[in-house]
């Protein structure tokens, strides 16, 4: 008769044995994914999505009229389904608008962001590369730039230049290169003065490949939490010269936009403000928590 070896088997886990262990686990992704950090990257993959499929969701277009629906109040403060956020002073649908709103400043904000980020970054490694007086000309333009209120350069130029959309998404681009330059050309120094790079200059490594293949992977987490916390500022600053009637110009809408035109309509009807205002603040407390989460998951003296 064949005999059964007991040495493999193992008690099953009774649910009581296994809380602890299932409590550690949450307590641990707790750590590691706080509630709010979260939610906040559940908003903005949201917001991701809306601006990318805004004419699949947008149940109306954002410049269709209709005057006798004009100022109808959203659907749960008396107002029917066919307009769930109410409409406008022209009777143009609040939702439509606000879903083409978040494309537009999106978009503005990624593209400013990026056009800061690589300005900054060049002339941080033009600086640290050249030294002496270049990197004295550099820093010089760096700090002329954090010593002028950008708003009031974003003033002048719009109203000397006109606006268009190009413009206006190249002006805020503008905005906050210094402290991409000023990050780059300190990081970079530091890198520079390690033995990695060093070994590669003396290989014969041109300076494009020390800089882009080597030194840049090596400082990009930093860069990349500096973009997460410029990115709410180029939305505000968006919002803000929208809000003054420079932003973005019909028949384009943005956030600040709306934002403008319902300010006129707060007391009769403040959906038409509230909605992009809100919307707004979320997005920027959003990228300001993932932001704060990214610093200290990615900063190796903060852990």
């Amino acid at each position: 008769m064949a005999q059964i070896d007991l040495s493999d088997i193992r008690p099953l886990a009774t649910p009581a044995a296994d809380t602890p262990a299932r409590a550690g686990r949450l307590r641990r992704f707790l750590e590691a994914y706080p509630p709010l950090v979260v939610a906040g990257m559940a908003w903005i993959a949201t917001m991701l999505v809306v601006a990318l499929g805004a004419e699949l969701l947008a149940p109306y277009d954002y410049v269709r009229m209709d005057l006798r629906a004009r100022l109808a109040p959203p659907w749960l403060f008396g107002g029917t389904t066919a307009h769930l956020l109410g409409t406008d002073e022209l009777g143009r649908d609040v939702l439509s608008r606000l879903i083409y709103s978040i494309r537009t400043s999106l978009l503005i904000a990624f593209a400013a962001t990026a056009i800061g980020a690589v300005i900054g970054t060049l002339l941080g490694f033009v600086a640290a590369h050249f030294r002496r007086v270049v990197e004295e000309v550099v820093l010089m333009l760096i700090d002329f730039q954090a010593s002028m209120p950008f708003m009031i350069i974003a003033l002048a130029v719009l109203a000397f230049f006109g606006n268009s959309l190009t413009l206006f998404i190249c002006l805020m681009g503008l905005h906050g290169w210094e402290r991409y330059a000023r990050i780059a050309r300190g990081l970079a120094i530091a890198a520079g003065e390690q033995s990695y790079a060093a070994a590669i200059r003396q290989l014969g490594a041109s300076p494009w490949r020390v800089y882009g293949r080597h030194i840049l992977p090596n400082i990009a987490s930093t860069l990349i939490v500096t973009v997460t916390l410029s990115f709410p500022e180029i939305i505000l600053l968006e919002a803000g010269l929208s809000f003054l009637g420079l932003g973005v110009q019909p028949p384009l809408t943005s956030l600040g936009n709306m934002v403008g035109y319902g300010r006129e309509y707060i007391e009769r009807a403040s959906w038409i403000l509230l909605a992009p205002a809100t919307v707004i603040i979320l997005t920027t407390l959003s990228i300001s928590l993932v932001g704060d989460w990214l610093r200290d998951r990615l900063d190796p003296t903060l852990r």
